[in-house]
């Protein structure tokens, strides 16, 4: 089992406490956003024997496991996160498998630079992905049904989002998400800050539901994804809840402290919220325009103690235990497959390692690994 040190991302939508809070350091006044665990090679984790993706590199089988190896080659296929938003991130959907391999191989037929600002696919792989709230979590997820959609936006009174209403009433709830959005992100830049502008005085005053955009465009003044973000679900997560978000599915975090994990993968499409490249006409092909139900998750606990996410996919598998005082046995968390344990709260014995909340450990798959003592730790692992 080993230790990880981990990189903390400092990306401007990120909070200047909440991680931190939770490793019980000083802030240094800088956002820290993100920390990852794993062996991405845009930041792998360090481990004694070397940063983990090289430790993979030189004996997946041994590392991985050869299941997980035989089922998702010889990388680890997800990679983990602590996500602390203090600002809104960028609106936006990921690809299903196939057009991550058919995007990615486009591209590079046309020799887009791989590091390109106008670039989609930096990989051939998908991203589903689930975070879980550690604090209340607020975000976006899926679209909202047209007519609860039109209802928001008449609500505020604003004249010129009339047609965008009149359009979510008039067509059918496929046509009417994907005409809408298509016009929200196609409109004349000047007409639609004019129209953000309008939104905010409205939400302002209006108060209630409408805070959370009010919030959205202080951060994005005039930005369509404002618009856009009205056309979602407004989901508020407490601690222990999570979402799970598949391909096609607009999505947004807004604020909070959370647990992420996802396939290892960078690909995504932008619908707003960003100063970055949003590039329409593919996002408009990858958006699956349907209202969904956000789907809030609770975990499913087995009598080992283990309360697990379930999800459809196989790449990754999140569960955490909560260790009670008085427990009377570690719980055995040996495995055939590779896994990462986090703990985010109390102090929790792992093999060998004494863990505090915001640390982290690799457990080579077959490695023997209990955990003990008390507070909460996640497990993430894959099906194989």
């Amino acid at each position: 089992m080993d230790r990880l040190t981990n990189t903390i991302r400092p990306y401007a939508w990120g909070s200047t406490t909440a991680i931190p809070h939770l490793l019980g350091v000083e802030p240094t006044g800088e956002p820290q956003a993100e920390m990852w665990m794993g062996a991405h090679p845009g930041a792998p984790s360090r481990t004694d024997r070397g940063a983990l993706n090289e430790v993979i590199d030189a004996a997946p089988e041994r590392e991985l496991g050869p299941a997980a190896v035989a089922k998702f080659g010889p990388r680890l296929p997800f990679l983990l996160k602590l996500l602390a938003a203090g600002a809104p991130l960028s609106l936006q959907v990921h690809p299903n498998l196939a057009q991550a391999k058919e995007g990615y191989e486009e591209e590079e037929s046309r020799g887009v630079p791989i590091d390109a600002p106008n670039r989609n696919y930096k990989d051939a792989n998908h991203k589903p992905e689930l975070i879980c709230a550690l604090t209340p979590f607020e975000g976006l997820c899926g679209f909202r049904a047209p007519d609860a959609a039109a209802e928001l936006l008449e609500g505020l009174g604003v004249d010129s989002l009339k047609p965008y209403a009149d359009l979510l009433r008039a067509r059918p709830e496929e046509a009417a998400l994907r005409e809408v959005l298509t016009a929200v992100l196609t409109a004349d830049p000047e007409q639609m800050a004019a129209t953000v502008s309008d939104v905010v005085a409205a939400a302002e005053r209006l108060g209630g539901d409408y805070t959370a955009y009010a919030s959205i465009a202080h951060h994005y003044p005039g930005d369509p994804g404002v618009i856009a973000a009205m056309l979602l679900n407004y989901v508020t997560l407490q601690p222990g809840e999570a979402l799970f978000l598949g391909a096609g599915v607009p999505h947004a975090y807004l604020n909070g402290l959370g647990v992420e994990i996802m396939a290892n993968s960078d690909n995504v499409l932008r619908c707003g919220l960003t100063p970055k490249h949003v590039d329409v006409p593919e996002l408009l092909r990858i958006v699956r325009f349907e209202a969904t139900d956000p789907g809030v998750l609770r975990p499913e606990a087995s009598p080992s103690g283990e309360e697990v996410y379930e999800t459809p996919i196989d790449e990754f598998r999140l569960s955490r235990f909560v260790l009670p005082e008085g427990a009377s046995a570690p719980h055995d968390l040996t495995a055939a497959t590779p896994q990462i344990l986090l703990c985010t709260a109390g102090s929790v014995r792992a093999g060998d390692l004494t863990l505090e909340p915001g640390r982290s450990a690799f457990v080579p798959a077959g490695e023997k690994a209990e955990v003990s003592g008390v507070g909460t730790v996640f497990r993430a692992t894959v099906v194989a």
